[in-house]
């Protein structure tokens, strides 16, 4: 992090409930059904036994002798949900000039300890493991590891550190007159292929996981239009060529056609939010194995409505015009065969609620189970981790949720999560009070 003190307030926040404590030798969870993260059907009884952070076996004919059993009852045990798209170093009041004067009021160890709060809330949601999509000060970086240490409880964290882009673009600092702040440059932007490799090189020696690029223009940037693309060829081919080299994965923040079919044509491995989609741009999608991200939830006509306070009427107007979009996109998408990944820009919307994105997925088309697969299987091969996530199998590290019900029948039971563990650790157990 890149305030000392902030990096040493976090560890304060080891004080609040949630935090991972130490796991019994081997731990038995039972349940009325399982989803294993990959299947057509539910497994039904669901038995998992948990050794040392693992999972060792699922529905076994005998107990391990002295295990400790958690009896969840009518439930549906899942994989510790994932969600790949998130900005977890701050949240939208939906009064969006209060914010920021807010955050520039607040001092970076307020502001660092604001953020234990969202990764608690996001955890104590199920999301087990998130892909932040940009912050700033490092913010990101000091999180996810003092997350990784023990010191904060949350999800675990993959992180982009800064939003590549063009000067003037979605990424960049706009909206102010010159000379009027400190810093007026986005700390990912630059403009021509060798400086944006540059850039890359950047982001990945202060910590990056992930390589996020502002491909076209946004809601909240007010000197652009919604769908511009704001990249040249050349420039992507630069950025997914530099971080394929350093064996980092790009997702590429797009709305508008051309945009996104430069950032396929580059070789990106999933497009985020994606509202504008043609049918070029799908069969690129689709001959590519690119992951369309949709973020629905914050693109839905409540989210915009309710964000409207406090914008720009150039953001006002672009959010009005996301909305109409509806889930024409996702729907295309669908009959195609792309493969739809689970993210929501949790952040721009209150952390915790990152379940809703299941019943907007649902609607616009996607079946119950592979809304779930996208935020479990799908999502932990996009991030890169499906050695060790996203699928309830031997071997695999324990993060598990739990819902009541089926959410097959209901998927907004995913928005009820009743139990959760990671790594092996129960966090939360409403049955027991914890």
């Amino acid at each position: 992090m890149a305030c000392g003190s902030c990096l040493a307030l976090l560890t304060l926040a080891a004080a609040l409930p949630g935090l991972a404590g130490e796991a019994p030798p081997v731990l038995v969870l039972k349940a009325a059904r399982l989803f294993d993260g990959k299947s057509e059907k539910l497994v039904a009884p669901a038995v998992v036994v948990v050794r040392e952070g693992r999972i060792v076996e699922l529905n076994p004919k005998a107990l391990p002798a002295g295990a400790q059993v958690l009896e969840l009852g009518d439930a549906t045990l899942m994989p510790g949900l994932i969600d790949a798209h998130t900005h977890i170093t701050f949240q939208a009041s939906g009064d969006w000039k209060q914010d920021w004067i807010d955050w520039e009021q607040r001092s970076l160890p307020e502001q660092a300890l604001d953020m234990v709060a969202y990764a608690r809330a996001t955890l104590w949601a199920g999301f087990t493991s998130v892909r932040d999509m940009g912050s700033g000060d490092l913010f990101d970086v000091g999180l996810r590891n003092s997350i990784a240490r023990g010191r904060v409880p949350g999800p675990r964290l993959l992180v982009a550190v800064a939003g590549l882009g063009a000067t003037g673009g979605h990424c960049d600092i706009t909206g102010y007159r010159p000379g009027f702040l400190l810093k007026e440059t986005g700390e990912g932007v630059a403009d021509g292929p060798d400086a944006l490799r540059a850039v890359v090189r950047k982001v990945v020696k202060n910590g990056a996981d992930v390589i996020k690029v502002c491909g076209t223009g946004g809601i909240m940037s007010v000197t652009d239009d919604l769908d511009t693309a704001q990249l040249t060829q050349a420039e992507l081919d630069a950025i997914v060529d530099e971080a394929h080299a350093l064996r980092k994965k790009v997702a590429v923040h797009a709305y508008g056609p051309t945009g996104i079919k430069r950032a396929l044509r580059a070789g990106v491995d999933s497009i985020e939010h994606g509202l504008f989609l043609d049918d070029e741009a799908v069969a690129l999608m689709k001959a590519r194995g690119v992951v369309l991200v949709p973020t629905m939830v914050v693109l839905s006509s409540d989210s915009t409505e309710a964000d409207e306070k406090g914008m720009a009427p150039q953001s006002v107007e672009k959010a009005r015009r996301a909305a109409a979009a509806g889930d024409a996109s996702v729907r295309l998408a669908l009959a195609k065969g792309v493969r739809i990944g689970f993210g929501t820009d949790a952040g721009v919307f209150p952390h915790g609620q990152n379940a809703k994105e299941f019943s907007l997925m649902v609607r616009a088309g996607m079946k119950p189970v592979d809304a779930l697969r996208a935020a479990t299987s799908v999502n932990a091969a996009l991030l890169g981790v499906a050695d060790r996530l996203g699928t309830l199998e031997p071997g695999k590290l324990a993060d598990l949720v739990a819902v009541p019900g089926n959410p097959l029948l209901d998927i907004k039971l995913t928005e009820q999560v009743r139990f959760v563990m990671k790594d092996g650790v129960v966090v939360r157990n409403d049955a027991a009070g914890k």
